[in-house]
């Protein structure tokens, strides 16, 4: 896992975010806060997060949901992007993340956009897929959560999405490891299969974009 994109030196990687990143105060101050933690590697780059805004302004994002929220700079970012009336379903299982992320979302008032679930977010997603009138509903996903469930989740949101709706997948290098056959955790495992899965999957189109730890982008046909 890791805060910034991969194998670019750190000279590079300083010029890129001075030409480039327009960090709105309130998202420094969340990723500055969020530093403290032991755990601050789960949250996404800055360049990324930016990314991402850009595609939900482009693709007019009104609907989203997004699988692991941790201290909420993704969320922010994505719902900072929609217009007044976007919604975003948030599912994580940790109080303690989230409640940062509610002060921020609060602060940025987006906290009406975002309606958080508390729960394993298979859970969440299956209670959508029971009711007909959300599957093909959503503009964008985004999942960053338990690599072993990543293909459950991948499943799941293909039904929900609408056709032509984009799915953005994070941590798919996972440190490098993904292209190294000579690591068989878990994890590496399930980014390994599932990257394989989605390039051979004719039911969308798809890149892998090497910003942050890698992010697969999956478009439903």
């Amino acid at each position: 896992m890791s805060s910034e994109t991969l194998f670019l030196s750190e000279k590079l990687y300083a010029y890129m975010k001075a030409v480039s990143l327009r960090e709105p105060r309130i998202l420094s101050s969340l990723r500055e806060e969020t530093s403290h933690d032991p755990m601050h590697m789960m949250q996404i780059s800055p360049e990324q997060g930016q990314f991402m805004s850009l595609l939900v302004k482009l693709m007019g994002v009104e609907r989203a949901i997004e699988i692991g929220v941790y201290t909420g700079y993704s969320s922010l970012c994505v719902a900072m992007a929609m217009p007044a009336n976007g919604k975003m379903v948030a599912c994580d299982v940790s109080e303690a993340w989230t409640s940062v992320a509610r002060r921020y979302w609060e602060e940025a008032g987006v906290v009406s956009k975002i309606d958080l679930h508390l729960a394993p977010a298979t859970q969440t997603l299956d209670r959508l897929l029971n009711r007909q009138e959300e599957c093909g509903a959503y503009d964008f996903v985004f999942i960053d959560a338990d690599k072993e469930s990543y293909d459950g989740y991948y499943e799941r949101c293909l039904v929900l999405l609408r056709p032509g709706g984009l799915m953005a997948i994070d941590n798919v290098i996972w440190g490098g490891k993904a292209a190294d056959p000579e690591i068989s955790d878990k994890e590496a495992n399930a980014i390994r299969a599932l990257n394989k899965k989605i390039h051979a999957d004719d039911r969308v189109d798809m890149s892998l974009m090497p910003i942050g730890d890698g992010l697969m982008l999956v478009r439903k046909r």
